[in-house]
């Protein structure tokens, strides 16, 4: 664990969701499978789909059907993995040991908090509604007036709507995507090694400040 990206002065916390704040491999790679099958093209492994993530779901479609499948069936697969996963988002997805606790101490410490995904906003909401009304204030998904992370609309987005200036944010994720995003929004990146992407992978993409637990986190980001 380091903090020497930190500053004294952080305000607000940016969120990834998925390998953040929620573990939603397993949910994903039920439908990713699922929609496969159902066109007749291989299934893939958890851990196929753990590289795949991170960069929305269509992307996530795209890498997961066999080079060379017909853009018609890639988006039928596509069509297909929605409507499933819309039924199935919240089957095993669950917070990660630590979460509730690290939210809690954040908000209890005075930093405003906002998530950013890109998962569609619908779903986004859905999950907020669930996990995180109570603790984070802004929740940001996928819409067509902003692009989607690595850009950094979402960040300012969000920032915008907490009232917060990006040299008062840090940014909290999982993944190369987070650090990328951070780095185009301006912000320092705490990436978490509980997630999606483990530290080896994290260092290769510009990491710095790696957190093992949501308590590092909070002790990372409260002096």
């Amino acid at each position: 664990m380091a903090d020497a990206g930190m500053n004294n002065n952080v305000r607000a916390v940016v969120l990834d969701l998925d390998g953040t704040l929620l573990n939603t491999l397993d949910d994903l790679t039920t439908s990713t499978n699922w929609a496969l099958s159902n066109n007749g093209l291989p299934e893939r492994t958890t851990e196929e789909v753990r590289t795949f993530v991170g960069n929305g779901i269509r992307l996530l479609i795209e890498r997961a059907v066999p080079q060379g499948t017909t853009k018609e069936l890639t988006e039928q697969t596509f069509a297909d993995f929605k409507r499933h996963y819309v039924q199935h988002c919240q089957d095993k997805t669950c917070l990660y040991d630590g979460i509730p606790e690290m939210l809690q101490a954040l908000k209890a410490a005075g930093l405003q908090m906002a998530i950013v995904s890109n998962k569609l906003q619908a779903g986004v909401d859905e999950l907020y509604e669930r996990y995180f009304s109570d603790t984070v204030e802004v929740a940001i998904g996928e819409r067509l007036s902003v692009r989607r992370k690595p850009a950094p609309d979402m960040v300012q987005l969000a920032l915008s709507e907490l009232g917060v200036e990006a040299s008062e944010a840090v940014y909290v994720g999982d993944s190369d995507v987070d650090l990328l995003t951070a780095h185009n929004s301006g912000l320092p990146c705490i990436s978490v090694l509980w997630g999606f992407r483990d530290r080896e992978f994290l260092l290769q993409h510009g990491a710095t400040d790696m957190a093992e637990t949501p308590k590092d986190v909070v002790n990372m980001l409260i002096r």
